[in-house]
Formats: C-alpha cells, sequence, structure tokens
C-alpha cells in the first residue's frame, strides 16, 4: 500500500517541476556576428547593446540558450542548409531571407546609414549633392560587405550602381580600415557603428564622415529563428521583446 501511496505521489511532483514553459524544449543556438557597438568582443567578453538586449530577450522569454560568434556568411548559411533550434539578431526584413527565417516584432531601429570617405576621395564625393549622383560616378570605388544587406533600397541602389565595387566578407570594422588605406573610395556605415570606431581607429583618423540627400531612413532589426520553433516560441520572444522595449521607453522618459 506504501508503494502505491508513493509512486502517484512521485510522478506528480515530476509533473510539477517539468511542466514550465522550458521542459522538453532543446537548447536554442543563438548566433551573432561582430558588429560593434551593437555586438563585439573585448579582451574575450561579449559586450554590445543588442547582445544584451538580446540576452534579456530570451531570459525573459524562458528559452534555454547558448549565444556563438559567428561570421554572417555563416549564419545564413546554416538557415540556408535547415538549421534547427537556431536564432539569430539584428537583421534587416527582406524578402530573399523571409523563406528562410521567421521574423520577431520590431528588435531595434537604426538611425540613417552614413558615408565614410577615404582621405584621397574627400574632394570627389563632396562634389557631388545627391546620393543619386555619387552613385553614377564611375571614377569612384564603393567598398561593399558581402553576405549582409544594406536594406532594400540601398541593396538596389549599389546593385545599379556605376562605381566600382570592392565587395568583401570582412567586418565593417575592416571594411572601414581598408577606406582609410584608400583602398576603397568610400562606403556606407551605420551611425552607430562610426560613433563607436571613430575614437578607436586609428587608421581613420584622416577619413571624413558625409550625408548626402536621398540616403534613405533608417530601417528595423529583427531577431530571426529557425521555422522549426514554434508558433508558442515566437509568441514568447515576441511578448519579451515588448516589454522590454516598453521598458526602455519609460526609463529614457518617452
Amino acid at each position: 500500500m506504501k508503494k502505491m501511496k508513493i509512486i502517484p505521489f512521485i510522478w506528480t511532483s515530476v509533473f510539477m517541476l517539468l511542466s514550465g514553459p522550458t521542459f522538453a524544449e532543446e537548447l536554442i543556438t543563438v548566433a551573432w556576428r561582430i558588429k560593434p557597438p551593437h555586438q563585439y568582443l573585448e579582451n574575450g567578453i561579449e559586450k554590445g547593446i543588442l547582445l544584451e538586449r538580446a540576452r534579456q530577450v530570451f531570459e525573459q522569454a524562458q528559452m534555454p540558450t547558448h549565444f556563438v560568434e559567428q561570421p554572417a556568411k555563416r549564419i545564413w548559411s546554416s538557415f540556408s542548409a535547415g538549421a534547427t533550434n537556431y536564432c539569430s539578431f539584428g537583421w534587416y526584413k527582406i524578402p530573399e531571407r523571409e523563406s528562410l527565417v521567421q521574423f520577431s516584432h520590431v528588435f531595434h531601429t537604426d538611425l540613417p546609414h552614413t558615408l565614410l570617405v577615404s582621405p584621397v576621395a574627400v574632394k570627389q564625393v563632396s562634389a557631388h549633392r545627391s546620393l543619386s549622383s555619387l552613385l553614377t560616378d564611375t571614377s569612384l570605388t564603393l567598398g561593399v560587405l558581402d553576405a549582409v544587406s544594406y536594406g532594400p533600397d540601398l541593396d538596389a541602389m549599389i546593385k545599379s550602381s556605376k562605381n566600382k565595387i570592392e565587395r568583401s566578407t570582412t567586418l565593417p570594422m575592416i571594411m572601414a580600415r581598408m577606406v582609410g588605406a584608400n583602398r576603397a573610395s568610400y562606403m556606407f556605415i551605420d551611425k552607430e557603428d562610426w560613433a563607436y570606431l571613430k575614437d578607436k581607429e586609428e587608421s581613420l583618423r584622416h577619413t571624413r564622415q558625409m550625408d548626402l540627400n536621398g540616403m534613405p531612413p533608417g530601417l528595423n532589426r529583427y531577431i530571426v529563428c529557425s521555422k522549426d520553433m514554434t508558433a508558442e516560441q515566437m509568441a514568447r520572444i515576441n511578448a519579451a521583446i515588448q516589454k522590454i522595449n516598453a521598458t526602455k521607453k519609460t526609463a529614457s522618459g518617452h
């Protein structure tokens, strides 16, 4: 009789302990690319405003995660190959990605891009009054990061540009150094990236930041997850984003 009483109690207790939202959920890999000040490594320590926010989102959503730094090309190759229990963050929503991933609610909104111009190209670039004019200049070289998007508008402008195109799968900060070394006349760069890099990179001391008419507005960034993630999991991620964004707005007084 004692056995019969203990067994139901044990199974009831186990059920209660394991019935939380993370029960039976596999560890989710959250991949991120280096892009200071959004996410980066400093002396081996993971830092960045979006990296910290992403950790808060998954913690709030009560999801077990493993954060791992990977190049952008590898991240999107993993999505293309059908990776499971796999997420990343800080990405634009563009049509070719929608068949590969599920998009969260808005995670972050960028300022408009700006131009980082090499020392030898400052006069030539500043002679143009608009972005559309600049992109017709066949004597200039535009540095472009492969495997990432600048947003639908800029991607289309780059595709039809008459500039010479210097493509690289490198990091934004490395492309900025290439501009500083006059290997490219200019590049598009996030204003937040530039604010971070300008005082840290000696090689950029003689470069010039410029704004021209016709630059598209800043875009929204999202958390993206593999197609096997359930609707309930995505709902929890979205609820966490909304809660954290609301807290952020309240703290900033908006």
